[in-house]
């Protein structure tokens, strides 16, 4: 009998950012420190939507026991891929209406974590556009983090967009969780990444 893959958990970085971005590093640390390093992938996205689901799906290949953590555009992602192939989502204050909201940022850009530049294309907002999927099937699946002080995003769309979906709620904090230390461990737990199984129920609490 063939063995089962074992869990893993999935990073999606988002807009601009990459693999270095403070809370990958962060999680790939905590993996580490509890002998799961194999464990985690996080692969750099391309600008294209279409070329980014692409890649994890070839690459990856997400599969039902695995937990995709996306922030910002990876949230939007990480919603679409979890619906697609049953895994779960941690949603990291994810967009919600991207092709409205980077329909400003067309054109020439420059990675955060670097001085690499790339385009951004019209192309791309209609990429993302076909990438909207509907409330999630399986709620419990899910685990939002948002947060009232993300001064790019707009938490209550973020509520509005995952009805019944587990949720931390945070009074102030920012876009980029620069908290986000505190909040990693529970990450984790909802991911079964605590050494013992995953709950497939697991509740997190409203705060």
């Amino acid at each position: 009998m063939a063995t089962a893959a074992r869990p893993r958990l999935v990073y999606l970085h988002g807009f601009r950012s990459s693999p270095q971005s403070f809370k990958a590093r962060l999680l790939a640390d905590r993996m580490a420190g509890r002998g799961l390093a194999s464990r985690f992938v996080c692969p750099q996205l391309p600008a294209s939507p279409a070329a980014a689901i692409e890649r994890v799906l070839r690459d990856i290949a997400p599969q039902a026991a695995d937990t995709l953590v996306g922030s910002s555009l990876g949230g939007y992602y990480a919603t679409w891929l979890a619906e697609r192939c049953g895994c779960r989502a941690v949603l990291l204050n994810p967009a919600i209406f991207p092709a409205r909201d980077l329909a400003a940022h067309t054109g020439t850009q420059r990675m955060y974590h670097s001085d690499d530049e790339f385009v951004f294309e019209p192309r791309h907002l209609e990429e993302l556009a076909r990438l909207q999927v509907g409330a999630p099937t399986r709620p419990q699946r899910y685990l939002l983090v948002a947060a009232k002080g993300d001064e790019l995003l707009d938490w209550r769309e973020m509520l509005a967009r995952y009805p019944g979906v587990p949720t931390i709620l945070l009074e102030g904090s920012d876009h980029g969780l620069s908290d986000f230390d505190t909040l990693a461990g529970r990450v984790l737990e909802f991911a079964g990444m605590t050494g013992g199984a995953p709950d497939p129920e697991l509740p997190a609490e409203q705060t």
